[in-house]
């Protein structure tokens, strides 16, 4: 039998980054959050914190946390009254921007742990355990989950009227293109790089400003810092006012699922209808 308390401890090393400040969090001293942690450490043989500023669990104290987490979660199935079972799941922002927030505003008794990543790649983070559902473009099944289709969140490629005056006046074409200045969410966003190769007809390298806040890509598309795919949504009334103008040719459709990992079914069963219904208010259908 595991020592829960001790992981209890764990995980708020984890989370804080520190010994005192976990302390605090439990309401035990210092010594007493060491003394958890280093009993846990020699009944699992191993190395569980690299001590430091801040301190960083290993990936043995990963999995022991994960372990802490979904038994935390089978349990509030079964009794409300325990405390909230943390929910960490992997999102794209551009999702969180526009539709995932009513779904998780819908569930109560629960913490979320949003880990923020490219829809590209967020069934990585199933693969490897580290969280119990995700928001991906990887239609998958990823290895012991189950996945939903939501939809396709449709992207369309804007500029301002001067920033298409000032670098788009001969045309969209390779040369612009590689001249004028893009904006990229972070290295993994590929959306611009894939709508510029229809334009010019294969890969091109795009000069681009990295700006990692859907928010702040749809303002920085405003002020003519660049151009960019925003999501539909959230420029339609941009659009529709003349301060933006979208460029062709077609928009892009990045499909969306919903993989969650299957021995949690029955847990996850009310956010995974949650999240289907917000999406079927914002995405369009799957062909």
């Amino acid at each position: 039998m595991l020592d829960y308390p001790a992981l209890e401890a764990l995980a708020a090393v984890a989370d804080t980054g520190s010994f005192e400040i976990a302390a605090a969090r439990i309401g035990v001293s210092q010594p007493a959050i060491s003394q958890r942690i280093r009993s846990l450490e020699e009944r699992m043989g191993a190395v569980l914190v690299i001590r430091g500023a801040p301190c960083r669990v290993t990936e043995e104290g990963a999995r022991l946390i994960r372990h802490l987490r979904e038994v935390a979660l089978m349990e509030a199935a079964l009794s409300p009254t325990n405390a909230p079972p943390v929910l960490r799941i992997a999102v794209n922002a551009d999702s969180l921007a526009t539709w995932v927030l009513p779904a998780l505003a819908e569930i109560e008794g629960a913490l979320f742990d949003l880990v923020i990543d490219d829809q590209d790649h967020s069934a990585d983070w199933l693969r490897r355990g580290d969280v119990v559902a995700a928001i991906t473009s990887d239609p998958g099944p990823v290895a012991g989950c189950d996945t939903v289709a939501l939809g396709r969140l449709r992207y369309i490629a804007t500029a301002s009227p001067d920033f298409i005056a000032r670098h788009f006046r001969k045309g969209i074409n390779r040369e612009s293109l590689r001249a004028a200045p893009a904006l990229q969410f972070n290295a993994k966003d590929r959306l611009q790089d894939a709508w510029a190769a229809q334009i010019a007809g294969g890969p091109i390298s795009l000069r681009a400003h990295r700006i990692a806040s859907t928010e702040g890509f749809v303002e920085a598309t405003l002020r003519g810092m660049g151009w960019g795919l925003n999501p539909e949504v959230l420029v339609r009334a941009h659009l529709s006012s003349g301060a933006l103008e979208a460029l062709g040719p077609a928009p892009i459709d990045v499909p969306l699922h919903w993989q969650s990992q299957r021995r949690l079914k029955a847990p996850l069963g009310s956010l995974g209808r949650a999240v289907r219904r917000a999406a079927k208010g914002v995405l369009l259908d799957t062909p």
